[in-house]
């Protein structure tokens, strides 16, 4: 009887949606107008579109059917932001991704389960994780895309400091500065040039300075591209040199880097312990005792039996 009523309740839902999809994506105004003025209408032609773009777009267009707070939204879209993914239906991309990942995973896994001899429970449960999974999967991938790539502008920042505190000590500017290091990391780290050509863009645009570099921190995320920030802000509120900030700034960070180094080196005996011991000393053990334990099964234990 379960199995029945998934089967119903799975059919109504899914006749549902398309009906829902179809009168909201697909149903065209035009053709009902035409059809009450008796007027024909030009359509003209359009140029040929690539399918990735026109999944996209169904993507947004289902993302504005999923209710969500303004609150939620601002969280995602500034996860989105640390992300690299600046366009603004973005976050309509992602809602459209949970729904359909929501709604597909699911039917493929009850495709899957549906003829094993599992229990119905087991099978409830397998399409309530895939539900699960599809919905919350994109927000993790995410999440996943923010961590990386923060810890690509964490590698990149020393370099970009030390090419600063040059074009610093050179005679540039902090502005054509930091559109300098923008030109020259580009290849080598795009994500922090990337940020800093957006700060020289907000620059350009008519913000103030310190408006300009508090969102360069706000963007990244990463405390010690914040640390930066907050040392650049400093010496340009109390007039100090820039050159000479930036100079002690980048010796703090090598310092900092070492100790982090430093610090990982003492906890490698300890993260070493668990691997050594259920990996490497059973191989050991067996090597070595092994043959030991061979020749007592086979020599002493007979001697032993037959006095």
């Amino acid at each position: 009887m379960l199995p029945l009523i998934i089967s119903f309740v799975l059919f109504v839902g899914i006749v549902i949606g398309i009906t829902v999809l179809g009168l909201r994506l697909w149903v065209r105004p035009k053709e009902a107008i035409e059809r009450v003025t008796a007027t024909a209408v030009e359509v003209e032609e359009e140029a040929p579109v690539h399918p990735s773009l026109v999944f996209r777009e169904l993507l947004s267009r289902l993302g504005k059917s999923l209710p969500t707070s303004p609150k939620d939204m601002s969280a995602m879209q500034r996860r989105l932001v640390r992300a690299g993914m600046r366009n603004h239906s973005a976050i309509r991309i992602l809602y459209g991704a949970k729904i359909v990942m929501g709604v597909s995973l699911p039917l493929i896994m009850m495709a899957l389960v549906w003829g094993t001899s599992a229990e119905p429970t087991n099978k409830m449960l397998a399409v309530m994780a895939a539900a699960g999974i599809g919905f919350f999967g994109p927000n993790e991938y995410v999440s996943l895309v923010a961590r990386r790539r923060q810890k690509a502008i964490q590698r990149a920042l020393a370099n970009a400091l030390d090419l600063m505190v040059v074009c610093v000590e050179s005679g540039l500017g902090l502005d054509q500065a930091i559109l300098q290091v923008a030109k020259e990391l580009d290849q080598a780290h795009p994500e922090i040039s990337e940020e800093f050509g957006l700060v020289n863009l907000e620059l350009k645009a008519g913000k103030r300075r310190q408006e300009a570099l508090r969102n360069l921190a706000e963007r990244s995320g990463v405390e010690d591209l914040k640390k930066l920030v907050a040392v650049l802000i400093q010496a340009d509120r109390f007039g100090t040199g820039i050159a000479l900030s930036l100079r002690a700034h980048a010796d703090f960070m090598r310092v900092q880097a070492r100790q982090i180094a430093e610090e990982k080196a003492a906890k490698l005996g300890v993260k070493l312990v668990f691997p050594i011991f259920f990996c490497i000393l059973p191989s050991l053990f067996v090597v070595t005792v092994g043959p030991i334990a061979v020749k007592i099964v086979r020599e002493l234990i007979p001697m032993m039996t037959g006095m």
